[in-house]
């Protein structure tokens, strides 16, 4: 198959590599229908992020299409079914996935000593990010294996088209918990800095969680567009004075709550 394969800094390229197989019995395997490149892969671009080695296969948003699964899947996932997966692999069954603290399972990151070194705390396994999380390859590929595909997937209708799901793996529970995090209230001014995509999803949630109003800072035309077009009051920094235009907007109290989405 072919897959965008890290080689060193700054150096991607599209490969042919193995097909994937299933090595364990919760394992399955899914078909690429389509992909996303994060902000995050930047990190791995530049090799900000250490532990990555030539071979490992990039991506951790995309979805697709189930061809295979494992014995040990139970019927939780069938051939055919249409699938969106997350950045994070969890068991399901740990202590921490019970609490649903899924990003620090304690069962899928096979290199968790290593990560508890250099993180203090280990992360679950994701994919296509590091051996630090556990080196799986991602999904920047045509086919993916995903281990503990019972739990880790989620299923999705055959009437809505990737274009409108594809965000659900990464980009929209990212910008989501930035807005829930503040806990917003009916009362509250909701300053948002940084409009690229993962502020795009967090100025939609806190207008979904009932923000009074949503201040969208940034300078790019076409991203104050569009967080005007979701029904934010945007202010572009290289034209005006952000500290006055919040004075205005809130009476001079200034936002009750603020995200910095400047480097996500």
């Amino acid at each position: 198959m072919k897959a965008l394969v890290w080689h060193g800094k700054e150096d991607i390229r599209c490969d042919r590599v193995s097909d994937p197989t299933i090595e364990d019995p919760r394992d399955a395997i899914v078909r690429v229908t389509s992909c996303a490149i994060c902000g995050s892969d930047l990190h791995l671009f530049h090799n900000f992020v250490p532990a990555m080695m030539p071979g490992d296969i990039m991506g951790h948003e995309f979805m697709g299409e189930v061809v295979e699964v494992g014995s040990g899947v139970n019927g939780r996932l069938r051939r055919g079914e249409r699938v969106v997966i997350p950045f994070t692999i969890f068991c399901g069954e740990c202590d921490q996935c019970r609490r649903g603290n899924f990003s620090v399972c304690e069962r899928s990151n096979r290199n968790k000593k290593l990560a508890d070194k250099v993180f203090g705390h280990s992360t679950a396994g994701l994919f296509g990010y590091t051996h630090l999380t556990g080196g799986y390859p991602g999904g920047q590929a045509e086919y993916v294996r995903v281990p503990f595909a019972d739990t880790t997937h989620i299923k999705v209708p055959e009437s809505i088209p990737d274009e409108k799901l594809l965000f659900l793996g990464d980009i929209l529970p990212t910008g989501w918990q930035a807005a829930v995090q503040c806990d917003i209230k009916p009362t509250d001014t909701v300053a948002i800095w940084g409009c690229g995509p993962v502020g795009q999803m967090a100025i939609r949630s806190a207008i979904l969680l009932g923000a009074r109003q949503v201040v969208a800072i940034d300078q790019l035309p076409e991203r104050l567009d569009m967080a005007e077009a979701a029904g934010a009051i945007t202010i572009d920094f290289s034209t005006e004075s952000v500290i006055e235009r919040l004075n205005d907007l809130t009476d001079g109290k200034g936002p009750e709550k603020c995200i910095d989405a400047v480097g996500l």
